[in-house]
């Protein structure tokens, strides 16, 4: 209206189509989507950066691999074992190295800090850098050099950690791979992606994973193995089917590493007495615990002290 100076910006069109509803919660919590000109600059700037092995470890030789979601946006993390000659195991777990292109006090960083984090919905990713970082520079991707941030770690037969030593790496992705054709080349049945992969990539990953579930029983951890619901969209954003997801072994793998690698983190820092933040839960009361482990020995269980 010219009379009271309000100007129409945008159109969500119906708000009751699929779709839409990922709009009215972006504008709703005012969650940013859109990066400004000086941000997207300097993420081109970022993307024309040298990358050698100079002042990193080269990694390059190690056929490391991205195991994910059939339908993943992007690579955040990758994996490679083999055996030590003793009986144990030689483990890296490779993250991408995020702080090469975004550096302390830049735009990127300024535009990185007021998000926090990507926000997934189910039909776009709201994400924290622009797309050139987002899902090419900071992605592992198969067969393409990248910085990253690895942990070197060894295990030993009964899959304790015994060993540990962080890097500023260069790496290049040997495969990027989905759950379900890991999973069925390790049961027998590889792909032509995974045949090429069995000797010296899948079978030591997971006779790696079989020691160090070793020392995961020994631990007796909470073992929740909760079942994950995945929604299929058609191209309207209307829901299809919700099923449950498949639980397997790979993905039990990788959750495996990954938690070896946050443990060797939590002992890098507090050896370097670096702050640090730790998620914790409240310890339940004695009365409760009390209560729990009758039930548990009722069942034929036996409940740990």
């Amino acid at each position: 209206s010219p009379r009271s100076g309000v100007k129409v910006t945008d159109v969500l069109g119906d708000p009751l189509a699929p779709k839409a509803f990922s709009l009215i919660a972006i504008h709703k919590h005012g969650i940013p989507y859109a990066f400004n000109a000086e941000t997207l600059a300097e993420g081109e700037v970022a993307a024309r950066l040298p990358l050698s092995a100079e002042h990193r470890e080269d990694l390059r030789h190690l056929p490391i691999v991205a195991i994910d979601p059939i339908d993943a946006r992007d690579h955040d993390d990758a994996i490679w074992a083999e055996p030590d000659g003793a009986g144990g195991f030689r483990a890296v777990v490779a993250i991408a190295d995020v702080s090469f292109y975004v550096r302390p006090g830049s735009q990127l960083d300024r535009e990185a800090r007021k998000r926090g984090n990507s926000v997934y919905f189910p039909d776009r990713v709201v994400p924290m850098l622009p797309d050139t970082l987002s899902g090419d520079l900071c992605s592992l991707h198969e067969g393409v050099d990248r910085p990253c941030i690895a942990v070197r770690m060894r295990l030993d037969a009964q899959g304790h950690k015994i060993g540990h030593r962080f890097v500023r790496g260069l790496m290049r992705s040997a495969a990027s791979l989905h759950y379900a054709e890991v999973q069925a080349a390790a049961d027998g049945s590889p792909n032509d992606k995974c045949a090429p992969l069995m000797d010296h990539v899948i079978r030591p990953l997971y006779a790696a994973y079989a020691a160090a579930t070793k020392a995961r029983t020994e631990r007796q951890p909470l073992d929740l193995d909760l079942p994950e619901r995945k929604f299929v969209l058609d191209d309207e954003g209307k829901v299809v089917s919700v099923a449950f997801r498949d639980r397997l072994e790979a993905h039990k793998l990788i959750e495996e590493f990954m938690i070896l690698a946050n443990v060797a983190a939590a002992e890098e820092l507090e050896r370097l007495k670096r702050p640090l933040l730790y998620r914790v839960h409240e310890e339940p009361s004695a009365d409760k615990l009390d209560a729990l482990r009758e039930v548990a020995q009722a069942s034929g269980f036996v409940l740990a002290k």
